[in-house]
């Protein structure tokens, strides 16, 4: 399937972080989203009922970073994945969460995290995501990487990850 929607450069003010300070004060989170589904429908009907209302996706992305706080742009990413895949002609999805003014020990020009779900064809209905990458930008072109997979974990649970603040925005 090469059929996709992106929506890119999503900006919305949010309370997330682990820190109070990030809780309080609030920064500036950036989103992408990138939907994979198949547009043939929409492209011969020409019709917006055949296709998903990226207005009204970009509008309940904004609300979710807006909304509820969370401490890791991990789970922010997941409930952003979550609400991308609410629409069953939604085959994947990739969003990326970039934190452009996360607080670290070393400058860098910000940290992201990049989640990609899928629907599960299976009859089960469950809806249950596999799949996710989570990247830390250094700032001079270099990137670290973690690969990790959740099947069917909630949101709320943030993702399986555990442990102590590691201080680069995620938790080891």
């Amino acid at each position: 399937m090469g059929d996709r929607i992106t929506l890119t450069g999503i900006e919305v003010f949010g309370h997330h972080g682990v820190l109070a300070h990030e809780r309080e004060l609030g920064q500036r989170f950036v989103v992408d989203v990138v939907l994979e589904l198949d547009l043939s429908a929409a492209a011969a009907s020409d019709d917006l009922a055949d296709t998903v209302h990226y207005g009204e996706l970009a509008g309940d992305v904004a609300a979710i970073v807006a909304g509820e706080p969370v401490e890791l742009i991990e789970s922010l990413a997941g409930r952003v994945a979550d609400r991308c895949l609410a629409d069953p002609r939604v085959i994947a999805t990739e969003v990326t969460v970039h934190k452009p003014a996360a607080p670290l020990p070393v400058v860098a020009a910000e940290v992201a995290v990049t989640l990609r779900r899928e629907q599960r064809a299976a009859a089960s209905g469950l809806g249950h995501r596999t799949g996710a990458a989570v990247e830390a930008r250094d700032g001079v072109g270099g990137a670290s990487s973690g690969l990790g997979n959740r099947t069917g974990a909630a949101v709320e649970a943030r993702d399986g990850v555990g442990g102590a603040y590691s201080g680069l925005g995620h938790r080891t």
